[in-house]
């Protein structure tokens, strides 16, 4: 009778119905906890890392912005670019080159590079797909496009209409990337949606060139080819900003269910996640920055790629820090991108997408690799 007796005086333990997220169940009760100790201060020191980056990169940009506006064909020091920002002198002539054609550049290299970095870091948080991007999945060809037929058929379009059409043929690349890559047995994986990616976008670049060529617009388009910024105007700008801060305020509304779906289906139904509304919606969002992106600097390739990866290598997985802290990170790379192409061979400029792969496509090669998968 004394055994019983024992087993009452004990505290009892509520049963586990299974192991806690992002803990193993091998491991001990106190092993647990330890762990659990440590993932809060992992976490904390990840929020401290990525207040850093986000305070660190926006000085960052701003002095890549006003380094990039003073270097050029033509040199202008700091001090005067500072002038022509707050004290602006139309009788100069530097004054004249740093606001009209400078620093509409410049800043769309930094609009540009947060649209398609974000679209990138969205995109692999919902689909779970290390290799998805814009440009690789079809989004950016199918923006091309749409602008070609535009520049042929509507030569004489606004660039209001004209952003809201490369909104539609990214969602045309989408589409069909998506729908082919679903078609193969075994569903969609990061290489098959890849190769469909690959294959439409060799297709509707085929296609571009060709309306080009026989439509005798590829003087107007061909910036959109290699990707660049000459030509960026305030204009664009104007109509540019709004649906990106839009976009970007959306992406972050939504980054928690993001980071949910990240971890998978299974787990985001389960912590009641509706997922099929959040990737409705961040599929949108990202067809608004990848269509206002292409609309300005063209088909950029590989940002959305390499950004996100980087970034989540320095704040983890938190896609409340992944996704503010990639629009900034790219914006910095493709204004030094911006600046190298037209400083690395004055008078001549470089496209900005062929610096750009320059770094993408190795390490495009790394990630596909490293997926051991085979092409």
């Amino acid at each position: 009778m004394e055994v019983p007796r024992r087993r009452q005086e004990q505290p009892r333990v509520p049963a586990r119905s299974g192991p806690v997220l992002g803990q193993r169940s091998d491991l001990p009760a106190a092993a647990g906890a330890g762990a659990g100790a440590d993932n809060y201060g992992t976490g904390r020191f990840l929020n401290r890392a990525a207040g850093v980056i986000l305070t660190l990169g926006l000085a960052a940009l701003a002095f890549s912005i006003a380094v990039s506006v003073s270097l050029g064909a033509a040199d202008i020091k700091l001090r005067v670019v500072g002038e022509a920002i707050f004290r602006f002198d139309k009788e100069l002539t530097e004054h004249q080159v740093i606001r009209q054609l400078r620093l509409p550049r410049v800043l769309g290299a930094a609009l540009v590079g947060a649209c398609f970095a974000v679209a990138g870091a969205i995109m692999q948080g919902m689909t779970r797909n290390p290799l998805a991007d814009s440009g690789l999945l079809g989004l950016n060809a199918g923006a091309e496009f749409v602008l070609a037929v535009i520049f042929a058929f509507y030569p004489g379009m606004a660039y209001s209409s004209l952003i809201l059409y490369s909104f539609l043929g990214a969602g045309l690349g989408a589409g069909v990337v998506y729908g082919i890559g679903s078609i193969a047995r075994g569903g969609l994986t990061p290489v098959r949606l890849v190769l469909a990616g690959a294959a439409f976008s060799a297709l509707l670049g085929a296609l571009s060139q060709g309306i080009a060529l026989y439509y005798r617009v590829g003087q107007d388009i061909a910036r959109y080819y290699g990707g660049g910024l000459a030509g960026t105007t305030w204009q664009q700008l104007k109509i540019m900003a709004p649906w990106l801060a839009a976009a970007l305020a959306c992406a972050i509304v939504l980054s928690r269910s993001i980071t949910l779906l990240s971890m998978g289906d299974d787990v985001a139904r389960g912590l009641g996640l509706r997922t099929t509304r959040v990737k409705l919606a961040g599929m949108l969002i990202v067809l608004v920055l990848a269509g206002a992106a292409v609309s300005v600097a063209g088909a950029v390739g590989f940002i959305g790629l390499l950004v996100p990866h980087l970034t989540r290598k320095l704040v983890g997985v938190d896609y409340r820090w992944i996704i503010p802290c990639s629009a900034v990170l790219g914006g910095l790379l493709v204004v030094l991108a911006d600046l190298a192409a037209r400083t690395v061979h004055i008078p001549y400029e470089t496209p900005v997408g062929a610096l750009i792969s320059l770094i993408g496509v190795p390490f495009f090669l790394y990630l596909a690799r490293r997926e051991r998968r085979e092409l």
